[in-house]
């Protein structure tokens, strides 16, 4: 089992904010709407988005990962499982107070990976858990 984990990243919104948002899917149509603007920051990885409330499906350099939510602890964290993923994979996103008007979120992805996997996949797992982060502190909640 391998870990992976973003920086901290800071977001401009209260905590409930964040999580309200994060918690029901159907609320990213922001980000596929803004995906175009992101292109810069995020790179052309991610070709193409669809969601319901809970699960998210990615086309990510041609390949289709389906990410389902699991588990719901309000306004703290929110956590997802691999569906019809290449690897085995659980992620999670961790959402913190600041202050009132303040939150930071934290991104983890942890992976199946037999030993020979793990070289291969670390430093794309470890930047796509970097990319997600800096997505989801982009929007605007």
């Amino acid at each position: 089992m391998a870990q992976y984990e973003s920086n901290v990243k800071h977001v401009p919104y209260s905590q409930e904010r964040v999580y309200d948002k994060l918690s029901d899917l159907n609320n990213l149509a922001a980000i596929r709407e803004r995906m175009d603007e992101m292109r810069e920051k995020i790179g052309d990885k991610i070709q193409d988005m669809t969601f319901d409330r809970d699960s998210l499906t990615l086309t990510v350099q041609g390949m289709n990962v389906t990410l389902r939510i699991i588990e719901r602890e309000p306004c703290k964290c929110i956590k997802f499982e691999g569906d019809k993923s290449p690897i085995p994979l659980n992620l999670w996103i961790q959402i913190l107070p600041v202050n009132e008007n303040e939150a930071k979120m934290k991104v983890t992805i942890r992976a199946e990976v037999n030993m020979f996997m793990k070289a291969m996949v670390a430093k794309p797992l470890q930047e796509g858990v970097e990319k997600l982060a800096d997505m989801l502190s982009m929007i605007p909640y």
